[in-house]
């Protein structure tokens, strides 16, 4: 360890004085002039025979070095992130609020990602399932149609109709906002998350809320979970039909007026 370390140091020493002391008179005028004034010096520096072998830096390079060097990797090396995962029912996995999807037979079962700048690949029990191309947009969804129910659909556990009986155990309303939904989306699929998000805030409020509140995101066009949830922690869910048009849109960054009740004034 010691004698490591003391060939680092005689590295540094050999640099400040066959490199830096060589240049330190000169003057340059530009980055590039500087880089190649240096590069001169260090094949001067590497050319010049050690004292006791008689042998350069470059001829031992050239000895030992070179013949056990191997090939740089074909690709670029990436850095790789890793997490694990539950396969939701929509058949898609969060990775950074962007959801992709694995064969639906993997409907709850755990998985592991790994993840690029560039890339996002699956495994189950070490087997890779699905790979896509990364894509930086949250909330969006990259579908494989590959990995979809198709005429399997009826096995599924979870299906558009089920969960839209669920939403009619809540309201009518309620269902036709699920049914909403799942129609503005590219897949049916794409839509579950906001749907179990409407069931479960029907455990959070009283499911007369959730039901008028759903309608008002009907009126509003509004069809996402986040806007019912808006209303709801609003208070706006039993506007009339004439406030509704002249409120505020919903958006996180509007705080209503209560927020402003709460600021300490003194």
């Amino acid at each position: 360890m010691t004698l490591s370390k003391a060939k680092v140091e005689n590295g540094v020493l050999q640099a400040q004085r066959r490199i830096l002391a060589s240049l330190r008179n000169r003057t340059f005028f530009s980055l590039a002039e500087l880089n190649e004034a240096i590069v001169e010096e260090t094949k001067k520096l590497n050319e010049r025979p050690m004292t006791g072998i008689n042998k350069s830096r470059y001829d031992l390079f050239m000895e030992i070095d070179k013949p056990a060097l191997r090939p740089l990797p074909e690709e670029r090396y990436a850095v790789t992130a890793w997490k694990k995962a539950k396969v939701h029912i929509d058949y898609h996995v969060d990775v950074m609020k962007t959801y992709y999807s694995v064969p639906y037979t993997l409907i709850g079962q755990h998985v592991d990602i790994s993840y690029t700048s560039s890339m996002i690949e699956i495994f189950h029990r070490g087997a890779r399932v699905a790979s896509h191309m990364r894509v930086n947009k949250s909330g969006a969804f990259v579908t494989d149609k590959l990995h979809m129910p198709h005429s399997h659909r009826q096995y599924l556990e979870w299906t558009p109709e089920r969960i839209k009986s669920w939403g009619e155990k809540i309201g009518s309303s309620t269902r036709m906002l699920m049914e909403a939904i799942m129609e503005h989306r590219e897949h049916p699929e794409h839509g579950y998350r906001s749907c179990l998000g409407l069931i479960r805030l029907a455990k959070l409020y009283p499911p007369e809320r959730v039901e008028q509140a759903c309608q008002r995101a009907l009126d509003l066009q509004a069809y996402n979970y986040k806007s019912v949830k808006a209303l709801l922690e609003r208070g706006l869910e039993k506007m009339s039909a004439e406030v509704k048009q002249k409120i505020i849109p919903l958006h996180s960054n509007v705080r209503g007026r209560s927020y402003y009740g709460e600021v300490d004034h003194d």
